[in-house]
C-alpha cells in the first residue's frame, strides 16, 4: 500500500507541485488543502497519514503554534514543515518542538523524494545548509568529520584525505571508523550514499 502524504499549503502552485513529484515517484498517494484548519480536519476524517507537509506561513499556522497543534492531531505519525525562507532558528524551534524535519520547497524532486522517504522512516530530515548555519557540523559529527565525510563522498582515499587536511593517516582512519558508527553505514561507500540520501552533501 502506498504511503499517504498530506500536503498542506495555501498557494495551488506548490501544492500540484509538490504532489506531482511524489506521485511521479509512483510510491506516493498524495492531498491537499491550504489552510491549517482544513489539515487538522484531514487528519481528524482520516488518520492514515504517513506524513503531514505543513507550509510554516499558510493560513492559521501562527508559527510553530499550528505545528504543535498538528503534531497533537496526528497521533504520533510525523509532521514536517514546508518553507521557501523559514530561518535556521525557525528550523531548530521546529525540531525542538517534534518537527519530522524541514523541506525547503526549493529542494529538486529526488531529494524531496528522498527527505519524504527518510521521514516515514522514523528519521529527522533536515538539509545540510540549515544545520551549517547553527552548528557547522552535521548529524552530530565534529566539523572534523563533517570534512572527512565531504572528502570520502567525493571518492577519495585516506591516504589523499591525509593530504588535504595535513593529518596522519592513521587519525583519518579513525575519522573514517567514528563517520561509520554515527551514522549507521556498513562502510566508507555506503557513508557516502547515506549523505547523499539525506542531502546532507
Amino acid at each position: 500500500m502506498k504511503p499517504r502524504i498530506l500536503i498542506a499549503d495555501d498557494h495551488d502552485l506548490v501544492r500540484e507541485t509538490l504532489a506531482l513529484f511524489l506521485q511521479a515517484e509512483g510510491a506516493f498517494h498524495t492531498e491537499g488543502v491550504s489552510t491549517l484548519e482544513d489539515a487538522l480536519g484531514a487528519v481528524a476524517a482520516n488518520p492514515a497519514f504517513d506524513l503531514v507537509l505543513l507550509d510554516y506561513n499558510m493560513p492559521g499556522m501562527n508559527g510553530i503554534d499550528g505545528l504543535r497543534r498538528m503534531i497533537a492531531a496526528s497521533a504520533g505519525k510525523p509532521v514536517a514543515l514546508l518553507s521557501g525562507d523559514a530561518s535556521a532558528l525557525v528550523v531548530d524551534q521546529a525540531i525542538a518542538a517534534g518537527a519530522a524535519g524541514f523541506v525547503p520547497k526549493t529542494l529538486g524532486a529526488r531529494s524531496m523524494i528522498s527527505a519524504v522517504q527518510f521521514m516515514i522512516s522514523g528519521e529527522v530530515y533536515v538539509p545540510f545548509n540549515y544545520i551549517q548555519q547553527t552548528t557547522g557540523t552535521i548529524e552530530g559529527l565534529t566539523q572534523r568529520e563533517t570534512q572527512v565525510l565531504r572528502f570520502l563522498a567525493e571518492g577519495m582515499a585516506n591516504k589523499e584525505i591525509a593530504r588535504q587536511l595535513e593529518l596522519q593517516e592513521v587519525t583519518i582512519k579513525l575519522h573514517v571508523k567514528t563517520l561509520l558508527r554515527k551514522l549507521g553505514a556498513r562502510n566508507r561507500t555506503h557513508a557516502a550514499m547515506i549523505a547523499r540520501d539525506r542531502n546532507l552533501l
